[in-house]
């Protein structure tokens, strides 16, 4: 779970359980901390279709200040409901030789799973590419029509949680958190957590020392490869140890300034 680039929380589970399983118990945590620093905060928590389960949209739906949006998987009665708005969207779409989309607000049920009816945002879109063609995405959420309209909640609100993808790439690509080849689970979600750690600390030095800099948005990846991969000699004294960084290192200038800006932060 991320907020913005904040990491909250990473877990393991074994491949025999479901996607969601344990996410209700790691949100009512996260929750629960959130409020004892910022009781009034208003808290919308987003996700794809996987998280879209009865006892995570219940749990939200009972809390005061807690909204979710949650990718809603498409099944037959959904694409029903979304066909007027295709037909249109691909009428115009054809006509005008460019991408077309329309949004439908509508109450919507399963027949088995969900214990009432819930908002759901339907988009029909179509694309000029033929392989692509008709497409139709779906979000659920407990967010009332009057707080946010239908296609500001889909374009602003739920396609937002994108970022929260940049962020596991850069946990997997940058800071090797798929490394997960130990003989337990236990193991492997220690390694996790040196990734989360690692990925912690790159973040106060991205928003604090790197600030309006050049790597100020760079990614861990070009972070550790320019700034932190840097050869150095070190020596060890019985109360010492001295770190020697090499003399033609480029950016020594950059590598100053952040350290700088780190420990004017550290010392208050």
């Amino acid at each position: 779970m991320t907020c913005g680039p904040h990491i909250l929380c990473g877990r393991l589970r074994t491949a025999n359980r479901d996607g969601a399983d344990g996410a209700l118990k790691e949100l009512k945590r996260i929750v629960r901390q959130i409020r004892q620093r910022w009781p009034r905060v208003r808290v919308i928590v987003r996700g794809d279709s996987g998280f879209c389960r009865e006892e995570l949209m219940a749990w939200c739906e009972g809390q005061a200040g807690v909204d979710y949006v949650s990718g809603l998987a498409r099944n037959p009665r959904l694409q029903r409901a979304l066909a007027r708005q295709q037909r249109r969207s691909r009428s115009r779409g054809v006509a005008s030789g460019r991408a077309s989309r329309r949004y439908r607000d509508f109450r919507y049920r399963t027949l088995a799973s969900w214990s009432c009816k819930r908002r759901v945002v339907g988009k029909a879109e179509w694309l000029p590419d033929q392989v692509r063609g008709d497409k139709q995405r779906f979000v659920v959420t407990s967010l009332q029509r009057g707080r946010i309209g239908r296609q500001a909640l889909y374009e602003q609100l739920c396609c937002a949680r994108g970022d929260m993808g940049n962020r596991i790439k850069e946990q997997q690509l940058d800071l090797f958190a798929d490394r997960t080849s130990a003989a337990t689970l236990r193991a492997n979600q220690l390694r996790l957590y040196w990734a989360l750690f690692a990925a912690a600390l790159l973040e106060v030095l991205r928003q604090v020392g790197l600030a309006g800099t050049e790597l100020a948005t760079a990614q861990f990846g070009t972070i550790r490869a320019l700034l932190l991969k840097v050869a150095a000699t070190v020596r060890m004294s019985v109360r010492r140890i001295w770190v020697s960084l090499s003399s033609v290192f480029p950016r020594q200038e950059l590598f100053a300034h952040s350290l700088s800006r780190l420990r004017e932060v550290a010392s208050g």
